[in-house]
């Protein structure tokens, strides 16, 4: 039982002696990349240990003997020349063995670039609550050495300088500041990238909180038929509920896309109105529809908003055209009816370019009279088939 705890007390005895009587010089340093590294391993008398049966490996791999030196009887250097950039963040292992393969000593390498000054730093304010601000690196943003990005921040004529500390790890360039915002006060905003080769500062940006306002999306989003006609959905939505109190005049955007096509039509002239006409689509067609708000001139400022992210789309189905299923033969009836489609299609994109957003103009009377005329057609169609039959 002796034995065994002498055992037990000598084994760490001897591993903290032999960590502490070898040591690799210089010790994890940092170079840029193509750099030439000569490193020496020296060992203490005590150890019993000649240079010349020592051997160095590099990320696990045996290192030549033709780079080794014996400088004395206890140190061997080796030389590393043109070093690439380094395999991992965390630093190249180059270790120094005994004859055994044991370690005797370890040092880092970190071989890269210095930081490239950081660039694109944009901000904006979610409803005037917070800022959150985004930058991309400079250059090809990877210096194979890890990089300290930090955001810094302070009021432009007084206050001091601080920090952002609410870093997203899902977007590595990016900040978020919750709380303590001043408002009618411009800021002064500029990212800092740092390693252990150097540092870099990107552009000073300045702005005002109320000027790169966003909202959330619009809320309450339905689309619905227009009575009978078949190339119309009505779009009514609400303003953002976090800026109704706020003195400011929204601007609206529309888009659509048909069911089974990516591509999105968008409209940009909807203007402050909370409904949109939309005309001219495909009947009997399923439309995903989406609004996004820009609020501009909050309190007054002189500057437009930010978009807001689009609002869930909302899909709805235009009628099926019965004209179409009618399965009417008559040319001339098909000559009326695309008439009638091309008059149309000129009325409505004259509507669109004069009436300064897709509901401008009140068009209620129209409408009645589009669906008396296509109920006139059907009964057309359905006395020239029973002439026929």
């Amino acid at each position: 039982m002796l034995s065994l705890l002498y055992l037990i007390l000598y084994i760490p005895a001897v591993v903290s002696s032999s960590s502490q009587m070898a040591g690799i010089f210089p010790q994890d340093p940092a170079l840029p990349i193509g750099s030439t590294l000569t490193a020496t391993c020296s060992v203490s008398p005590d150890l019993g240990l000649h240079a010349s049966s020592l051997f160095w490996s590099l990320n696990g791999r045996r290192l030549p003997s033709s780079s080794y030196s014996v400088l004395s009887p206890t140190a061997l250097s080796v030389t590393l020349p043109g070093l690439p950039a380094s395999r991992q963040r965390s630093g190249d292992n180059l270790v120094c063995h005994n004859h055994g393969g044991h370690v005797l000593a370890g040092s880092c390498l970190y071989i890269g670039m210095p930081p490239v000054k950081p660039v694109n730093l944009t901000c904006w304010s979610r409803n005037t609550k917070d800022l959150t601000c985004r930058w991309a690196p400079g250059g090809q943003g990877e210096t194979f050495i890890k990089t300290k990005y930090t955001l810094k921040y302070k009021l432009r004529w007084y206050g001091r300088e601080r920090e952002c500390e609410e870093y997203n790890a899902a977007q590595p360039y990016s900040c978020y500041i919750p709380r303590d915002l001043a408002l009618f006060t411009p800021y002064e905003i500029w990212v800092e990238a740092t390693n252990q080769l150097g540092s870099a500062t990107s552009d000073v940006i300045t702005l005002d909180i109320l000027d790169v306002v966003t909202t959330d999306p619009p809320t309450g989003v339905s689309v619905s038929r227009v009575g009978n006609l078949e190339d119309h959905l009505s779009v009514r939505w609400e303003s953002p509920p976090a800026l109704k109190d706020f003195l400011f005049q929204a601007k609206y955007q529309i888009r659509y896309r048909l069911e089974d096509n990516s591509d999105w039509k968008v409209m940009d002239d909807v203007g402050n109105q909370t409904s949109c006409r939309l005309a001219g689509l495909r009947p009997g067609t399923v439309y995903f529809v989406q609004v996004r708000c820009n609020p501009v001139g909050i309190f007054g400022s002189r500057r437009a908003g930010i978009w807001s992210e689009w609002s869930h789309p909302t899909a709805a189905s235009t009628p099926h055209s019965e004209r179409v299923l009618s399965g009417s033969c008559d040319s001339k009836s098909g000559d009326s009816n695309s008439t009638l489609r091309r008059e149309l299609k000129q009325f409505f994109g004259w509507v669109r370019n004069h009436a300064y957003g897709c509901g401008g103009m009140s068009i209620k009377l129209y409408d009645q009279w589009r669906v008396w005329m296509q109920k006139s057609h059907k009964t057309r169609n359905q006395v020239l088939q029973g002439d026929k039959s």
